[in-house]
C-alpha cells in the first residue's frame, strides 16, 4: 500500500489490557486507530495515553454483539478515515470458573456472543469494506488463545469459542484471497493485565493445585500485533503464538 495514504486500524475492546497496547503500538507507528468498545471512558484513556498521537485516535462506543452497532461502527471508520486496513478482533470474554453442570445456558450464549458472534459480525463489515475501497483489501487479525489448546479448568465456553476463532481464521483467510484480505490469528499466553493478576498470586491448575504463573509485558503483545499489521498483504502470519517463556503451557496438566 502507498505509505502516503495513511494507515487506518479499527480495535475491538480497545479501552483496556491488550487492545490498549496494541492501539498504542499503532498510534505511535503512525496509523489512524478506530477505538472501540463497550465504555466510552477507558476508550478515551486509551487516547490520552497516546500523547501527541492522540489526535489521531477515534473513540466510537460500540457493542460487537448487535449488528447494527456494528454496523454503525464501520459506517463512522470510513466516514472519519475514508477506509479500513486493519481489524483487530480482539474484544472478548470469558464465563464464572464453575463446574460444567453449573453453568448456565444464558452464561454460555454471553461468551459465544461476545467471543465467537463479535469478531463474525466486524469480519463480515470489514469485508465489505474492504472489499469496495482504494486500493482494496486489508488484513483482519483474531485474537485466539492458547487456552484453546491447553484448557484451563472450567473454561468450557471461552476455549469452545477459541477453537471456533481458529476456524473464522481459517475461512476467512481463504475467503479473503480473491479480494486481497489477510486473515491471521494471534494467540496469547499470560500477557500482564488486569485479568491475570491473579496468575500472580496463584491460579488452578489441571490438578487440582494453585500455582503462581509467570506474566509477561502486555507491551510486547502490541508489538507483536503491529509487526502483523506492518506486514505487506502479500505475506500474512496465519498464526501466532506469544507467551511468558516460563508459564506452564507446554506440558501443562
Amino acid at each position: 500500500m502507498n505509505q502516503a495514504i495513511p494507515r487506518v486500524a479499527l480495535i475491538t475492546g480497545a479501552g483496556t489490557g491488550i487492545g490498549r497496547s496494541a492501539a498504542l503500538a499503532l498510534l505511535n507507528d503512525g496509523w489512524r486507530v478506530v477505538l472501540a468498545g463497550r465504555r466510552l471512558a477507558p476508550l478515551q484513556e486509551t487516547a490520552a495515553l497516546a500523547g501527541e498521537r492522540s489526535a489521531h485516535a477515534l473513540p466510537v462506543v460500540a457493542d460487537v454483539t448487535d449488528a447494527e452497532s456494528v454496523a454503525a461502527l464501520f459506517a463512522t471508520c470510513k466516514s472519519h478515515f475514508g477506509r479500513l486496513d486493519v481489524l483487530f478482533n480482539n474484544a472478548g470474554m470469558g464465563a464464572p470458573a464453575v463446574a460444567l453442570d453449573q453453568l448456565s445456558l444464558q452464561q454460555w450464549k454471553q461468551v459465544v456472543d461476545v467471543n465467537l458472534t463479535g469478531p463474525f459480525l466486524c469480519t463480515q463489515e470489514a469485508f465489505r469494506l474492504m472489499k469496495s475501497q482504494t486500493p482494496r483489501g486489508g488484513r483482519i487479525i483474531n485474537n485466539g488463545s492458547i487456552s484453546a489448546h491447553a484448557p484451563r479448568p472450567n473454561s468450557a465456553p471461552y476455549t469452545a469459542t477459541k477453537h471456533a476463532i481458529t476456524g473464522l481464521t481459517k475461512a476467512c483467510a481463504l475467503d479473503g484471497r480473491a479480494f486481497d484480505i489477510a486473515c491471521g490469528q494471534i494467540d496469547i499466553g499470560n500477557a500482564a493485565t488486569d485479568m491475570t493478576t491473579r496468575m500472580s498470586q496463584g491460579i488452578q491448575q489441571a490438578d487440582g493445585s494453585m500455582a503462581i504463573e509467570a506474566r509477561m509485558d502486555v507491551a510486547q503483545v502490541g508489538a507483536a500485533v503491529l509487526h502483523m499489521a506492518n506486514l505487506p498483504l502479500e505475506t500474512n502470519v496465519l498464526f501466532m503464538t506469544i507467551m511468558a517463556s516460563k508459564m506452564p503451557f507446554v506440558g501443562r496438566g
